[in-house]
Protein backbone atom coordinates (compact mmCIF):
# COMPACT_ATOMS: atom_id res chain seq x y z
CA UNK A 1 0.00 0.00 0.00
CA UNK A 2 1.33 3.39 -0.74
CA UNK A 3 1.31 6.11 1.94
CA UNK A 4 1.10 9.53 1.33
CA UNK A 5 2.70 11.69 4.27
CA UNK A 6 1.24 15.22 3.91
CA UNK A 7 0.82 18.11 6.67
CA UNK A 8 -3.06 17.35 7.69
CA UNK A 9 -6.18 18.99 6.57
CA UNK A 10 -6.06 22.77 6.80
CA UNK A 11 -8.15 26.18 5.60
CA UNK A 12 -10.70 23.54 4.09
CA UNK A 13 -8.04 22.08 1.80
CA UNK A 14 -7.36 17.91 1.66
CA UNK A 15 -4.07 19.41 2.60
CA UNK A 16 -2.97 22.89 2.36
CA UNK A 17 0.08 22.17 0.63
CA UNK A 18 -0.18 22.33 -3.17
CA UNK A 19 2.37 19.77 -3.92
CA UNK A 20 0.62 17.57 -1.37
CA UNK A 21 -2.75 17.96 -2.84
CA UNK A 22 -1.04 17.88 -6.55
CA UNK A 23 0.10 13.92 -5.65
CA UNK A 24 -3.36 13.12 -4.19
CA UNK A 25 -5.03 14.65 -7.21
CA UNK A 26 -2.69 12.31 -9.39
CA UNK A 27 -3.40 9.02 -7.31
CA UNK A 28 -7.49 9.54 -7.42
CA UNK A 29 -7.37 11.11 -11.15
CA UNK A 30 -5.14 7.16 -12.23
CA UNK A 31 -7.38 5.78 -9.42
CA UNK A 32 -4.06 4.21 -7.38
CA UNK A 33 -5.60 3.36 -3.86
CA UNK A 34 -2.99 4.71 -1.36
CA UNK A 35 -3.62 5.77 2.12
CA UNK A 36 -3.49 9.33 3.26
CA UNK A 37 -0.82 10.22 6.81
CA UNK A 38 -1.25 14.03 7.09
CA UNK A 39 0.91 15.56 9.82
CA UNK A 40 2.73 18.97 10.51
CA UNK A 41 5.68 16.62 11.89
CA UNK A 42 6.08 14.31 9.23
CA UNK A 43 8.41 17.00 8.20
CA UNK A 44 10.78 16.54 10.77
CA UNK A 45 11.53 12.38 9.51
CA UNK A 46 10.78 13.45 5.88
CA UNK A 47 14.19 12.60 3.84
CA UNK A 48 14.54 16.20 2.41
CA UNK A 49 12.70 18.30 5.31
CA UNK A 50 9.85 19.24 3.26
CA UNK A 51 6.15 17.40 2.28
CA UNK A 52 5.23 15.17 0.60
CA UNK A 53 6.72 12.00 0.35
CA UNK A 54 5.35 8.76 -0.27
CA UNK A 55 6.19 5.42 1.20
CA UNK A 56 5.57 2.69 -1.62
CA UNK A 57 5.83 -0.57 -0.33
CA UNK A 58 9.33 0.42 1.60
CA UNK A 59 10.40 2.96 -1.48
CA UNK A 60 10.74 6.07 -0.07
CA UNK A 61 10.30 8.97 -3.11
CA UNK A 62 10.23 12.68 -1.87
CA UNK A 63 8.90 16.04 -3.64
CA UNK A 64 5.83 15.86 -5.87
CA UNK A 65 7.69 15.80 -9.57
CA UNK A 66 9.50 12.77 -8.30
CA UNK A 67 6.28 11.01 -6.63
CA UNK A 68 4.35 11.26 -9.82
CA UNK A 69 6.64 10.27 -12.14
CA UNK A 70 7.72 7.32 -10.27
CA UNK A 71 3.64 6.67 -10.09
CA UNK A 72 3.57 6.76 -13.22
CA UNK A 73 6.49 4.73 -14.47
CA UNK A 74 5.17 2.25 -11.62
CA UNK A 75 1.03 1.98 -11.90
CA UNK A 76 -0.25 4.30 -14.55
CA UNK A 77 2.24 4.01 -17.57
CA UNK A 78 -0.45 4.85 -19.95
CA UNK A 79 -2.02 7.47 -17.89
CA UNK A 80 -0.79 10.24 -20.81
CA UNK A 81 -0.67 8.24 -23.60
CA UNK A 82 -3.63 10.22 -25.16
CA UNK A 83 -1.84 13.45 -25.48
CA UNK A 84 0.43 14.41 -28.27
CA UNK A 85 4.04 14.97 -28.22
CA UNK A 86 2.87 18.46 -28.32
CA UNK A 87 0.51 18.62 -25.30
CA UNK A 88 3.10 16.74 -23.42
CA UNK A 89 5.67 19.56 -23.92
CA UNK A 90 3.08 22.15 -23.02
CA UNK A 91 1.98 20.05 -19.94
CA UNK A 92 5.93 20.27 -18.90
CA UNK A 93 6.31 23.55 -19.06
CA UNK A 94 2.49 24.60 -17.43
CA UNK A 95 3.73 22.18 -14.20
CA UNK A 96 7.18 24.21 -14.05
CA UNK A 97 5.69 27.50 -13.99
CA UNK A 98 2.88 26.16 -11.81
CA UNK A 99 5.43 25.17 -9.27
CA UNK A 100 8.17 28.02 -9.76
CA UNK A 101 6.14 30.94 -10.36
CA UNK A 102 2.11 30.63 -8.94
CA UNK A 103 3.37 28.76 -5.91
CA UNK A 104 4.78 32.46 -4.78
CA UNK A 105 1.82 33.89 -5.20
CA UNK A 106 0.10 31.53 -3.62
CA UNK A 107 2.89 31.38 -0.42
CA UNK A 108 2.92 35.52 -0.44
CA UNK A 109 -0.77 36.02 -0.03
CA UNK A 110 -0.85 33.31 2.77
CA UNK A 111 2.23 34.35 4.75
CA UNK A 112 3.17 37.98 4.09
CA UNK A 113 0.21 39.70 3.16
CA UNK A 114 -1.55 40.56 6.31
CA UNK A 115 -4.93 39.92 5.39
CA UNK A 116 -4.52 36.22 5.63
CA UNK A 117 -1.97 35.27 8.23
CA UNK A 118 -4.42 35.14 11.21
CA UNK A 119 -6.56 32.96 9.43
CA UNK A 120 -3.62 30.71 8.14
CA UNK A 121 -1.73 31.03 11.63
CA UNK A 122 -4.52 29.64 13.36
CA UNK A 123 -5.01 27.10 10.72
CA UNK A 124 -1.23 25.97 11.11
CA UNK A 125 -0.57 26.64 14.54
CA UNK A 126 -3.78 26.93 16.72
CA UNK A 127 -3.91 23.92 18.45
CA UNK A 128 -0.34 24.56 19.41
CA UNK A 129 -0.17 25.06 23.72
CA UNK A 130 0.92 28.54 24.82
CA UNK A 131 3.22 29.63 24.43
CA UNK A 132 4.33 27.83 21.38
CA UNK A 133 1.35 29.00 19.60
CA UNK A 134 3.10 32.51 19.89
CA UNK A 135 6.33 31.65 19.29
CA UNK A 136 6.42 28.62 16.49
CA UNK A 137 4.13 31.05 14.65
CA UNK A 138 6.35 34.23 14.46
CA UNK A 139 9.51 32.20 13.88
CA UNK A 140 7.49 30.56 10.91
CA UNK A 141 6.44 33.23 9.24
CA UNK A 142 9.29 35.49 9.31
CA UNK A 143 11.38 32.24 7.93
CA UNK A 144 8.84 32.15 4.88
CA UNK A 145 8.87 35.60 3.91
CA UNK A 146 12.63 35.44 3.90
CA UNK A 147 12.73 32.72 1.54
CA UNK A 148 9.50 34.89 -0.39
CA UNK A 149 12.03 37.65 -0.51
CA UNK A 150 15.22 35.71 -1.49
CA UNK A 151 13.08 33.81 -4.14
CA UNK A 152 12.07 37.16 -5.81
CA UNK A 153 8.52 37.60 -5.26
CA UNK A 154 8.80 38.94 -1.93
CA UNK A 155 10.59 42.02 -3.66
CA UNK A 156 7.49 42.76 -5.72
CA UNK A 157 4.38 44.88 -3.91
CA UNK A 158 1.01 43.50 -3.28
CA UNK A 159 -0.08 44.44 -6.71
CA UNK A 160 3.00 43.47 -8.97
CA UNK A 161 2.59 39.90 -7.31
CA UNK A 162 -1.35 39.64 -7.89
CA UNK A 163 -0.49 40.80 -11.45
CA UNK A 164 2.09 37.93 -11.63
CA UNK A 165 -1.05 35.47 -10.48
CA UNK A 166 -3.20 37.23 -12.98
CA UNK A 167 -1.14 36.43 -15.90
CA UNK A 168 -1.22 32.70 -14.59
CA UNK A 169 -4.90 32.46 -14.38
CA UNK A 170 -5.41 34.47 -17.33
CA UNK A 171 -3.50 31.64 -19.52
CA UNK A 172 -5.63 28.70 -17.28
CA UNK A 173 -8.33 30.33 -18.52
CA UNK A 174 -7.94 30.25 -21.96
CA UNK A 175 -6.66 26.50 -22.12
CA UNK A 176 -8.91 24.93 -20.04
CA UNK A 177 -12.09 27.21 -21.63
CA UNK A 178 -14.84 25.03 -21.55
CA UNK A 179 -13.49 21.52 -21.28
CA UNK A 180 -13.83 19.04 -18.96
CA UNK A 181 -10.12 18.74 -18.31
CA UNK A 182 -7.41 21.00 -18.98
CA UNK A 183 -6.49 19.19 -22.33
CA UNK A 184 -9.73 17.99 -23.69
CA UNK A 185 -13.03 15.33 -22.51
CA UNK A 186 -9.87 12.61 -20.32
CA UNK A 187 -7.88 13.78 -17.10
CA UNK A 188 -4.12 13.96 -17.58
CA UNK A 189 -1.15 13.92 -15.16
CA UNK A 190 -1.14 17.72 -15.69
CA UNK A 191 -4.97 18.04 -14.01
CA UNK A 192 -3.39 17.23 -10.95
CA UNK A 193 -1.42 19.81 -10.75
CA UNK A 194 -4.11 22.87 -12.15
CA UNK A 195 -6.00 21.43 -9.97
CA UNK A 196 -4.23 21.25 -6.83
CA UNK A 197 -3.00 25.05 -7.39
CA UNK A 198 -6.40 26.39 -8.42
CA UNK A 199 -8.14 24.61 -5.53
CA UNK A 200 -6.08 25.84 -3.18
CA UNK A 201 -6.68 29.55 -4.62
CA UNK A 202 -10.29 29.57 -4.91
CA UNK A 203 -11.60 26.29 -2.50
CA UNK A 204 -9.61 27.51 0.21
CA UNK A 205 -11.01 29.13 3.30
CA UNK A 206 -9.36 32.18 2.87
CA UNK A 207 -10.14 35.87 1.45
CA UNK A 208 -7.73 37.69 0.07
CA UNK A 209 -6.63 39.52 -3.16
CA UNK A 210 -5.21 36.79 -5.05
CA UNK A 211 -8.56 34.44 -3.60
CA UNK A 212 -11.19 37.07 -4.78
CA UNK A 213 -9.29 37.00 -8.03
CA UNK A 214 -9.16 33.46 -9.00
CA UNK A 215 -12.74 33.59 -8.22
CA UNK A 216 -13.43 35.59 -11.12
CA UNK A 217 -12.76 32.87 -13.22
CA UNK A 218 -16.13 30.90 -13.58
CA UNK A 219 -14.67 28.48 -16.03
CA UNK A 220 -11.81 27.83 -13.23
CA UNK A 221 -14.28 27.63 -10.65
CA UNK A 222 -16.44 25.27 -12.76
CA UNK A 223 -12.85 23.16 -13.55
CA UNK A 224 -12.13 22.91 -9.27
CA UNK A 225 -15.32 22.17 -8.32
CA UNK A 226 -15.96 19.16 -11.20
CA UNK A 227 -12.87 17.26 -9.89
CA UNK A 228 -13.74 18.08 -6.37
CA UNK A 229 -17.31 16.61 -6.78
CA UNK A 230 -15.27 13.20 -8.63
CA UNK A 231 -12.46 13.38 -6.98
CA UNK A 232 -12.34 13.99 -3.70
CA UNK A 233 -16.56 13.95 -2.42
CA UNK A 234 -15.26 10.74 0.03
Amino acid sequence: MITLYGFGPGLGMYDPSPFVLKVAAFLRLANIDYRYNGNVNHLFKAPKKKLPFINDNGTIVCDSTFIISHLKNRYASNFDSHLSAEQQAAATLINKSLDESFYWCLVYFRWVDHNSWPTVKNALFGKLPFPLSTIVPLIARRGVTKQVYQQGTGRHNKEEVLSIARQTLDALSVMIGKNRFCLGDQPSSLDATVYAFLAEAILATLNNDLTRLARQYSNLNDYCQRIQQQYFAN
